[in-house]
């Protein structure tokens, strides 16, 4: 006899369904602060169909769409677990694209040439401070 599509299921049959260890459930719940099955006496995990559905599109982003667990985070946190846990199959945006809504903090920066330039230059004005400050007794910075 098969279940109603909306009783709870426990962890065994959700990770049957899904064709993941339990653990690995347990340890997602770590990680995607959404997914709060109802924990009950002895911690035996009950899960809602919303639950099962935002678990099934975090596997397949993982497992079939190239995200990382950083990635399907930041998905989640710009689109909400109603809106990842209802995109088609196919659908997610690519895993090195940014949510919408994320800045880039690359864009207009110094080149990696330009930047190790610059902090050899910063480094090295450390270092005459640090010299100038070994021969004379005046404070470096001023307290006021």
């Amino acid at each position: 006899m098969e279940k109603d599509a909306d009783a709870y299921r426990t962890i065994s049959e959700v990770a049957e369904a899904l064709d993941i260890p339990p653990h690995v459930l347990r340890f997602w719940e770590t990680k995607f602060l959404q997914i709060k099955p109802l924990k009950r006496g002895g911690g035996r995990r009950y899960y809602r169909r919303a639950d099962v559905d935002l678990l099934r599109a975090i596997r397949r982003l993982l497992y079939e769409d190239g995200y990382t667990i950083r990635g399907v985070q930041r998905l989640l946190k710009a689109q909400g677990a109603g809106a990842v846990a209802a995109l088609p199959p196919g659908l997610a945006p690519p895993p090195d694209a940014d949510p919408p809504g994320f800045e880039d903090a690359t864009t207009d920066t110094l080149s990696t040439a330009d930047l190790i330039a610059q902090l050899a230059a910063d480094v090295a004005a450390c270092r005459s401070l640090l010299a100038a400050a070994r021969t004379t007794s005046q404070p470096l910075l001023s307290t006021q």
